[in-house]
């Protein structure tokens, strides 16, 4: 179960708070538009109250003295008539404008509650997104977001009116007759404790399918990804068993949250039936005994009351599960909203500069191809500057993604720049950790890296990763042109530079054979080109951003061996001048790096270049003869 699932288990203990801050989105940016809902919310429930009240005094001031009178005169009556008339029009304009501001008010909350969704997932660690699913994360945007919107367009204006229409009821009932109301009182908490244990057990229900439609939703995202892998292992008929399991708990779940459901109408219904006769039965009776002072005039509206004094209740029940739905789907959607952004308390950012005759490094805000770290000193106020060169340095650095599982010990290396470092060792050794903590995707637990002398946790994160490029063995390309993708890297790139890049790794080629060249529209994580193919505008991609260091991370992996000559003169020419850090299985592509780094059960077991460690024959030997093979 996913971090989101286990605190949306526990929906009950938070309900109140999360109310609150989910009202606080509609009154905070629509706090006119929602004052006005609730007066014609009001408006609209006194309307309908006056046409129940209005029977008393029809019956009893302007219909019965006017039986038996040979010439009636009726004015009176129309004009009561016009007024009662003039009261029922202002309540369908009322009713009319606050289901127009709902829809405003609803859409417009929504789409603030996706922008901050979106806004604050994009500052989170990758750490989150590592400890829950995409599918799970998904769900918060399409399943949980909707229950808000049914919630506000219609279980907030419904419930407000219904209890409006409750209290108006009630106190025109106790104007008409206190006796009677004695009764009504009676039946309320015989309602409210019918609806308590029906409705509760409906809500706990509710809340266990919205949980189990995101388990759905996000094992449904995983196949659809790995539809390939499924086939390829003939997995169908097991992930069949699985899919039935999860859509079993959430037929269970849904089966039972509606079942009480449709249970709250009618069981509320026939008490109010009952109350209508009890209510008609001690009527007639107090009437007859002249006890109360009842009417004709009183006892029809009363009985006009009474039946419709349930009505409320039963909205209400109705749209409590709706409003259940919504928290529990709101308590999720503010879990993603609470988790901490990712810290960066650097203050280290990387800006142009140029040298000036003395060769004193000096700011400047034109892109000059010469960057610099720029540093303030907090002790003195003094600024320095130092030169991107990409010199990086491993200090006894210890890390583990958890403090009792760490991954990486006492690691100690240097990359000179210019220099290419290639890791080397089977699957969980270590390797891409390291990079992930040269991007500072995740700090480290001990030790310190010192990038030109700097430790990177100085430096902001965002400078930081601006001067790293890096090609990763998944590739991910976006829903938009070719030209579009490479720009990527570096978003303010000419064409001629896109260009440029895609020749020098060799994309240029295969790009121009497509229907619209560089113009083409890629989709589907470019679906319609080859694996190699993709990879090769990933390493444009990491081209066009021209960084001094550059991580590459299995990047000729799906590259044929006969492309991967090709790409390899390349990537070369890529490297040229720039510190490059090289993860990579195939040993013939980091024969010429500057050292080797050997690593097993993320410890460095072997250091050196090609030739030296062939000599030690050791790991690396077997590796390259053939003798040992990565795992």
């Amino acid at each position: 179960m996913s971090k989101h699932d286990q605190k949306g288990a526990r929906i009950t203990k938070d309900t109140l708070k999360t109310g609150k801050r989910l009202l606080a989105y509609v009154t905070g940016s629509y706090k006119k538009e929602f004052i006005a809902v609730f007066i014609c919310i009001i408006i609209s429930s006194i309307a309908s109250v006056s046409v129940s009240l209005s029977l008393r005094y029809l019956l009893d001031d302007f219909i019965l003295p006017l039986v038996g009178h040979k010439d009636p005169d009726f004015g009176e009556l129309y004009m009561a008539l016009t007024v009662l008339g003039t009261i029922f029009l202002c309540g369908v304009i009322a009713t009319w404008l606050y289901t127009r501001l709902m829809v405003k008010i609803g859409q417009g909350v929504l789409k603030k509650v996706r922008d901050d969704m979106f806004e604050h997932m994009q500052t989170l660690p990758i750490r989150y997104f590592d400890q829950n699913t995409n599918g799970s994360i998904m769900s918060l945007y399409t399943n949980d977001t909707d229950t808000l919107r049914q919630m506000i367009n219609q279980s907030i204006p419904q419930v407000l009116m219904s209890a409006i229409t409750i209290v108006v009821t009630f106190v025109s009932m106790l104007l008409l007759s206190p006796l009677l109301t004695i009764l009504a009182v009676v039946m309320i908490f015989v309602l409210y404790t019918v609806a308590k244990v029906i409705g509760g057990n409906s809500g706990k229900y509710f809340v266990r399918q919205q949980l189990a439609i995101a388990s759905v939703t996000g094992f449904i995202e995983e196949r659809m990804t790995g539809q390939r892998v499924v086939k390829v292992f003939n997995h169908e008929r097991i992930s069949e068993e699985e899919f039935d399991k999860l859509n079993d708990r959430l037929f269970v779940s849904s089966a039972k949250a509606n079942t009480y459901a449709n249970l709250m109408g009618p069981v509320i219904g026939n008490i109010g039936n009952l109350q209508f006769v009890l209510t008609a039965v001690l009527g007639g009776f107090l009437s007859v005994i002249g006890v109360g002072g009842i009417t004709l005039g009183v006892m029809a509206s009363y009985l006009q009351f009474t039946k419709s004094f349930t009505q409320p209740f039963m909205q209400v029940a109705q749209q409590f599960n709706s409003i259940v739905m919504a928290l529990a789907g709101a308590e999720r959607i503010f879990a993603m909203m609470d988790e901490p952004s990712e810290v960066d308390d650097g203050y280290v950012t990387l800006v142009n500069a140029k040298k000036d005759a003395e060769g004193n490094i000096q700011e400047c805000p034109e892109r000059t191809g010469l960057w610099a770290w720029k540093h303030p000193h907090k002790a003195d106020g003094t600024i320095t500057y130092t030169e991107l060169k990409g010199d990086v340095r491993f200090y006894d650095m210890s890390f583990g993604y958890t403090p009792d599982h760490m991954v990486l010990h006492d690691i100690s290396l240097y990359a000179k720049p210019g220099q290419k470092l290639a890791f080397v060792g089977s699957t969980g050794a270590g390797k891409t950790t390291i990079t992930n903590l040269i991007n500072r995707f995740y700090d480290v637990q001990d030790g310190k890296i010192r990038y030109d002398g700097i430790n990177i946790n100085k430096i902001k994160k965002a400078d930081l990763r601006r001067s790293l490029g890096i090609v990763l063995q998944d590739t991910h390309l976006f829903t938009g042109t070719i030209m579009e993708n490479i720009r990527y890297g570096k978003l303010d790139a000419t064409d001629e530079e896109v260009y440029a890049a895609a020749k020098l790794a060799y994309a240029d080629q295969f790009i121009r054979m497509l229907p619209k060249g560089y113009d083409t529209m890629l989709t589907g994580d470019g679906e319609g080109l080859s694996q190699g193919q993709r990879q090769l505008l990933s390493i444009a991609r990491a081209a066009v951003a021209d960084p001094p260091v550059l991580i590459l991370d299995e990047a000729t992996s799906s590259i044929d061996t006969r492309t991967e000559a090709i790409v390899q003169q390349g990537m070369d020419n890529l490297m040229k001048g720039r510190t490059v850090f090289v993860i990579a299985h195939r040993l013939s592509t980091i024969r010429n790096s500057n050292a080797i780094i050997v690593l097993e059960h993320g410890r460095i077991i072997e250091r050196g270049d090609h030739e030296d460690l062939i000599k030690e024959k050791g790991t690396y030997y077997q590796l390259y003869t053939g003798k040992l093979e990565l795992e």
